[in-house]
């Protein structure tokens, strides 16, 4: 199995087959990031129809064994998350309906400092808000995987320790690696080792670098540079692919409706616009199943590589999602 626990973009029944051609087996997908209540509902029954018409490649999944059982049908399992605690619209009680919906993974914050806590941009992380306690608890017992991959590093430190079950970031590389706000720091890597919890490493250039970027064997070396740091009970895939996004798509993640300006997000008043594809991810998605071999050539054994690539995330499924 190839687990990949978050892409991005616009989904449809082209890059369904192009996950096929790449062994993926489930794929977190984005239902949103700025969007509020209502428009996160949309966003749902949206998927929702794009499952139905795409049933002979993809399916819905909200436990491990239903992630077990869509990939034995030769399909794609699709995970339902979210990159903003936005679609919450400050109403604890909508956690426990999102999760009854099929949502099982939600980030605290975006870009931005929001009523849970920091975002890794801010000048100041203000760490875990009264309210991100509140919805730490609550996303808990509704069986919601808390995602940090872009929390202020105090905030991610204050989920990991108030959450009474592992967290992840699920699309982030190691600080130590390359330096950029979205990537984490050792201690955040030594605290998912220590606590269960897992990092997805990413593939995107900004935060992955051209290094990484330049061949499969350079991008699994630097898995193997993670893996060293947080142990390989930590370490699993989250690429951070995008699909198709366009102008507007980047403008929407990057300055929502909170600005006039123009913001960057992950790139740079240099690089403004969207970052070229990794060398090795130049056909599209599906060549992200050169990954399991990739990671065989720079020393993996096979119990190693099950858990980089599917194990890892599995476990971390069974402790959080509902079954239910």
């Amino acid at each position: 199995m190839l687990i990949d626990a978050l892409q991005c973009g616009h989904f449809d029944a082209d890059v369904f087959a192009q996950l096929r051609r790449g062994n993926i087996s489930a794929v977190t997908v984005t239902c949103g990031f700025w969007e509020d209540p209502l428009e996160s509902f949309d966003s749902l029954g949206k998927w929702r129809d794009l499952i139905a018409e795409n049933a002979d490649t993809v399916a819905f999944a909200r436990t491990p064994a239903e992630i077990e059982a869509v990939a034995a049908t030769g399909r794609t399992a699709i995970i339902l998350g979210y990159q903003n605690t936005d679609l919450f619209g400050g109403r604890i009680r909508l956690v426990e309906m999102f999760a009854e919906l099929g949502v099982r993974v939600v980030q605290l914050t975006y870009n931005n400092q929001n009523a849970v806590g920091g975002s890794c941009y801010e000048t100041d992380d203000s760490g875990l808000a009264r309210y991100g306690r509140e919805l730490v608890r609550e996303m808990n017992a509704a069986g919601i995987l808390i995602d940090c991959s872009h929390v202020g590093e105090r905030t991610t430190l204050d989920a990991i320790k108030h959450s009474q079950k592992p967290i992840a970031v699920t699309h982030a590389n190691a600080r130590s690696l390359i330096p950029h706000y979205r990537n984490k720091g050792d201690d955040i890597l030594h605290a998912l080792r220590d606590s269960g919890g897992v990092i997805g490493c990413a593939v995107y250039r900004n935060i992955t670098g051209d290094h990484y970027c330049a061949s499969i064997t350079n991008w699994c070396e630097m898995v193997a540079r993670t893996v060293d740091i947080a142990g390989i009970d930590a370490v699993g895939i989250g690429t951070d692919y995008g699909h198709d996004n366009r102008p507007e798509d980047y403008a929407w993640m990057r300055m929502g409706r909170w600005t006039r300006g123009i913001d960057y997000g992950a790139a740079s008043a240099a690089k403004p616009g969207k970052a070229p594809r990794a060398e090795w991810l130049a056909d599209g998605v599906s060549g992200l199943g050169q990954i399991p071999d990739g990671l065989r050539a720079v020393g993996f054994n096979p119990a190693e590589l099950d858990k980089l690539t599917h194990g890892n995330w599995m476990r971390l499924y069974g402790a959080t999602f509902r079954s239910n």
